[in-house]
């Protein structure tokens, strides 16, 4: 187990470096040129050169990326040219409450989709089953910002029941209560679609263990079904929907960009987006190198959490 688990730390090595590599010439290769985005279009040629050599952009690539890679693996990132500030600093707090977005989104996600799932298997071919896979499908396909705007009509314009914008209120001290009314509604948001992935995966592997020889014993024994479900299937049933469940815990870090930016949550999302309006190149790889990073994190402690549920994957 722990050779396996070196191997796949090992492994990711050259995955990380293909990350950096995209990340790095996704932003370089783009159009457009930094310099004279940051001293606007009536700057002179003297100016510009001697921003760029002061920002190392007359550099050849290879060597941009290689000095960029060494700070990166040293936990600098470099200093924003916009906002004067280390990038580290800068992303740290946004990353922070993205981390408490996507951990409530995630919890609220894995909570209705599993339960609606396993009630959906149970009552498979009802009424139920078929109207819990319809809502799923139908929520699944929502657009975020679409589903994000709708609440906020709802609920923060209409009913006036939840604040519709940023993190606390400007004018409360703040606090958890305050921090939860606001998180209301960007979490059910940004939990929908992948709440309903999950809702439709426990379904299909609930059931594919519940036509097993060995359930119908344990309902032969008079065993409620409830116990049935709980005790015998669902925990065969596990490995599947932890799966797909860390996969989507993987997407809602990457993808609460919509939400953020709708709600006006001030996280690793919404910076991202500003940092690209304003071509702030440092911050921008910065911050996708942190979504990166936390993607591959989360499928590798997927894998060992999978190997822990079911014995039979773990090698030899």
């Amino acid at each position: 187990m722990t050779s396996y688990v070196a191997q796949r730390l090992f492994g990711l090595v050259p995955v990380l470096f293909g990350i950096s590599v995209v990340i790095f010439l996704g932003m370089t290769l783009i159009p457009g040129d930094v310099a004279r985005a940051l001293l606007g279009p009536m700057a002179t040629d003297q100016s510009l050169a001697q921003l760029r050599g002061a920002l190392g952009l007359d550099q050849p690539m290879h060597v941009q990326y290689a000095k960029w890679l060494w700070r990166a693996l040293h936990g600098d990132l470099g200093l924003s040219p916009i906002v004067h500030q280390p990038v580290v600093e800068l992303l740290l707090p946004k990353f922070g409450n993205t981390l408490i977005l996507a951990g409530a989104s995630f919890v609220l996600a894995a909570t209705a989709g599993i339960a609606v799932g396993v009630l959906a298997a149970a009552r498979e071919r009802t009424a139920i089953d078929r109207a819990t896979m319809g809502a799923s499908l139908v929520v699944g396909n929502m657009p975020p910002f679409w589903l994000g705007l709708v609440l906020i009509i709802v609920f923060a314009i209409d009913l006036r029941w939840l604040p519709s914008l940023g993190m606390y209120s400007t004018r409360g001290a703040g606090g958890l209560g305050d921090l939860l009314t606001h998180l209301v509604l960007p979490a059910v948001t940004t939990a929908a679609a992948p709440g309903a992935i999950i809702a439709r995966m426990t379904r299909a592997s609930v059931l594919e263990i519940l036509g097993h020889e060995y359930i119908m014993v344990a309902r032969a024994k008079g065993l409620a079904e409830r116990v049935v479900i709980s005790a015998h299937a669902l925990r065969v049933a596990w490995p599947p929907i932890v799966t797909i469940a860390g996969l989507q815990l993987g997407y809602l870090l990457g993808g609460v960009v919509f939400t953020e930016e709708v709600f006006g949550w001030p996280g690793l999302g919404r910076q991202l987006v500003s940092s690209v309006i304003a071509r702030d190149v440092l911050v921008v790889q910065g911050a996708a190198l942190f979504i990166a990073l936390s993607f591959v994190v989360v499928n590798l402690v997927v894998d060992l959490l999978n190997l822990y549920l079911d014995p039979r994957a773990r090698p030899a």
